[in-house]
């Protein structure tokens, strides 16, 4: 089996996680790869025989499943690496809530037993994929939590021309607008004020950040459907954000979100729901009178 190892190379607490792995998988015929920029801070900072791993260097590299160490920034890196290869990935949690990221590291042993048992069980996320009108290219045009649309400057708002399906629905006046994927609703939407969805729903979430209306609320459509942006600004500019990966374009760029035609595999333990996670994470539903 092969094992390809992601990490948060700016926390140090994951260098003992790290050990941990190659002490597990040492004599279990288990060969583990580590991307390289973790690769050198092992070597440099850890204390870990690593003479049986290998470096991923580039994007050719095969494996059965991917580990990742840290918080949910590190697994949608881990997933961007990975892209269109289909290997499922488990997120073992080094950060603050952890959605995707989700095994506690204290239960990193446990999930192990259970990955290599196969006790588990893949679940599906849908992806957004995003092209602009004038060609301008982005190093990866996925995103698995949402793709946003935001002001670059610090004052004035922008206005999103928001076309769905091939009909004006809004002209959003506001600070920007966050498209989401039913993984992303407990992301930026959600600190937006957008609804949670379950994994499995087959919707787009459109969140406006800072509406100038009152009355204009998150929209759901499906995500068979397409969404087109123009923005106007006064700065003649905006930013496009995909899973906190940014870059600046000019207004006159208008953007095309479509569902992207393939899934990333989400590793998930049999004993545990969504809405585990919710309880856990965010004490959903939990009725403060009962915690007396």
């Amino acid at each position: 089996m092969r094992i390809a190892v992601f990490g948060n190379i700016y926390r140090t607490v994951i260098l003992s996680h790290i050990q941990v792995l190659f002490e597990y998988f040492k004599d279990k015929g288990v060969t583990l790869l580590l991307d390289n920029e973790l690769y050198e801070f092992v070597r440099n900072f850890g204390d870990c025989c690593m003479e049986h791993a290998e470096i991923i260097q580039n994007d050719n590299f095969e494996a059965d499943l991917a580990l990742s160490i840290g918080g949910d920034g590190t697994f949608l890196n881990s997933a961007a690496r990975i892209g269109r290869k289909g290997i499922p990935i488990l997120g073992i949690n080094t950060g603050r809530l952890g959605f995707l990221a989700d095994i506690p590291s204290e239960d990193i042993l446990p999930a192990l037993d259970a990955v290599l048992s196969s006790q588990f069980r893949i679940e599906d996320r849908t992806l957004l994929f995003v092209e602009t009108s004038d060609g301008e290219e982005f190093e990866y045009p996925y995103a698995l939590n949402e793709i946003s649309v935001l002001k670059q400057d610090s004052s004035s708002m922008i206005s999103i021309n928001t076309t769905v399906n091939g009909e004006v629905v809004h002209t959003y006046q506001a600070d920007g607008l966050v498209v989401s994927t039913p993984t992303g609703s407990t992301a930026y939407s959600m600190s937006v004020g957008g609804p949670l969805l379950v994994p499995q729903a087959q919707n787009i979430i459109l969140s406006p950040v800072a509406s100038h209306s009152l009355n204009v609320r998150p929209l759901i459509v499906p995500d068979t459907w397409t969404i087109e942006l123009e923005v106007h600004s006064r700065s003649s500019c905006y930013l496009v954000a995909m899973d906190g990966r940014s870059k600046v374009l000019e207004q006159s760029t208008k953007l095309r979100i479509t569902k992207a035609d393939y899934t990333v595999k989400v590793i998930k333990q049999l004993n545990h729901t969504f809405f585990d996670t919710l309880k856990e994470k965010l004490m959903w539903g939990v009725d403060k009178r009962n915690l007396k």
